[in-house]
């Protein structure tokens, strides 16, 4: 749903796409991650606690527990930063997001049924989150 690109990732950048992603989807039970400070951090998990998520974590080392990730990560790695040499963040940040619009609407994947990710979602359509806050972040 989104890829945020950065030399370093803080708390208050995850709130900042959570906010966006939520914008637009609805709010999910619980959110897994793996334990990475920028998940930890006491902002999201504030942030979480607010929004009525739960934070889930990934045990260390056992990467497998998040298979779907996992998948995505690999892909991701194949078929885009692979093949890249990026001269730039700015570069990087252009790249991999037509990376991922690829992904989401031109790619069909097997698990949905040979569906692109906008297809699946728009034949499940779910309700947006409202009013959401980030903390002066803008959506």
């Amino acid at each position: 749903m989104a890829i945020f690109v950065a030399h370093s990732i803080q708390a208050d950048d995850v709130i900042a796409v959570l906010c966006k992603v939520f914008h637009h989807r609805s709010m999910p039970e619980f959110l897994r991650s793996d334990n990475g400070s920028e998940f930890t951090a006491q902002a999201v998990q504030t942030w979480l606690d607010e929004h009525q998520v739960g934070p889930t974590f990934i045990p260390p080392g056992q990467p497998w527990k998040n298979g779907f990730v996992e998948s995505f990560h690999d892909k991701l790695r194949d078929e885009c930063l692979n093949r890249e040499w990026f001269q730039s963040l700015e570069e990087a940040q252009v790249v991999i997001e037509k990376w991922r619009k690829h992904y989401n609407t031109r790619r069909p994947h097997s698990s949905l049924g040979y569906q692109t990710p906008a297809q699946f979602a728009a034949a499940h359509k779910t309700k947006p989150a409202e009013s959401l806050t980030s903390r002066g972040h803008k959506n």
